[in-house]
C-alpha cells in the first residue's frame, strides 16, 4: 500500500511532471518537491525516552514529509524521535543519495532547518530589500508554504496527529499510523475530496506547540557541499538577473 500510493518521481518522465507542475502553479522552475518536517505527540516511549523528547518540552516523532505542487505526498519518514535534527533525518535518507547522484539541474526547497545544497535550494537569512536574493528569497518561501499547507490539511484529516492531541501508542505503532494517515491523504487528495478547516483553537495550539526550527545554514565554512549549494543558488537565481522564470528550460534536462 505505501509504494502504491506513496512515491517519489523516480522516472524522468514522472520528474518533468512535478517539475513542470511547478512551475505552471507557482513560476518556479526546476521544482522536485517541498520538504519540511512535522511533531506528531506521542505517549511517553518505554524504551529510549530521550530519543522522542523533543526541544518543546514533550514526547513526539520528528516526521519528515516531501510533497508535490498539488500537495501530494511523495515521501513520508516517521522513524525518528522527536529530539532528532531536520537536518540528520535528512542527511541519513536514501532520497539524498539519490538526489546527489541524480545528473539534472533539479532541486527541493527547504527552509533553514536544511542545509543548502546544489539539490536543495534554502532562504537567504536577512536578504536585502529591492534585490536579487530578496526576489529568490520571497519566490522561494511562496513556493515552499505548499508543504506547510500539505502538513496542515494531512492533520486537518488526521486530527489525531495534531500535536497537542497525542496518539497513545509506542513509536513503532505510532509509526505506521502516521504512515497510513499519508496513504489515506493521497488518496483522499487525488480524489478532490473536501475536509473541514480546523477551529481556531486547534490552530492556536497547533502553532504553540510546534518545533521551532533555528537557522544553520552557514555553521561550516568548509563545507564542499554547501559550497555548491551557494554557488548553484548563485548561477541560477541571484546573479544577473531577477527574472528567475527564464530559466524554466533546466526543468526540463
Amino acid at each position: 500500500m505505501r509504494r502504491k500510493y506513496i512515491s517519489f518521481p523516480n522516472s524522468l518522465e514522472e520528474r518533468n511532471k512535478v517539475r513542470t507542475r511547478f512551475y505552471q502553479k507557482l513560476n518556479f522552475p526546476g521544482i522536485l518537491g517541498c520538504i519540511d518536517c512535522t511533531q506528531v505527540a506521542i505517549i511517553r516511549p518505554s524504551q529510549n525516552e530521550e530519543r522522542f523528547y523533543c526541544r518543546k518540552h514533550y514526547h513526539s516523532l520528528n516526521v519528515q514529509l516531501i510533497c508535490d505542487a498539488d500537495m501530494n505526498i511523495t515521501s513520508v519518514d516517521a522513524s525518528y524521535g522527536g529530539a532528532t535534527h531536520d537536518s540528520f533525518i535528512w542527511n541519513v535518507h536514501p532520497l539524498k543519495l539519490f538526489l546527489e547522484n541524480l545528473d539534472e539541474t533539479t532541486w527541493l526547497l527547504a527552509d533553514s532547518g536544511y542545509p543548502l545544497r546544489k539539490y536543495m535550494m534554502t532562504p537567504i537569512v536577512n536578504a536585502l530589500p529591492d534585490t536579487p536574493e530578496k526576489h529568490y528569497t520571497d519566490l522561494q518561501i511562496r513556493t515552499r508554504n505548499v508543504i506547510e499547507r500539505t502538513i496542515g490539511l494531512l492533520k486537518a484529516r488526521f486530527r489525531c496527529l495534531l500535536v497537542h492531541r497525542v496518539l497513545h501508542y509506542q513509536p513503532r505503532v505510532a509509526a505506521s499510523i502516521v504512515n497510513t494517515c499519508v496513504i489515506l491523504h493521497n488518496i483522499c487528495n487525488k480524489a478532490n475530496m473536501p475536509v473541514s478547516t480546523l477551529s481556531n483553537e486547534d490552530v492556536l495550539q497547533e502553532a504553540q506547540m510546534q518545533l521551532s526550527l533555528t537557522n544553520n545554514e552557514h555553521t561550516v565554512n568548509n563545507n564542499q557541499g554547501l559550497q555548491f549549494g551557494v554557488n548553484c543558488r548563485n548561477n541560477y537565481f541571484i546573479s544577473g538577473t531577477l527574472d528567475i522564470p527564464k530559466t524554466i528550460s533546466l526543468c526540463l534536462i
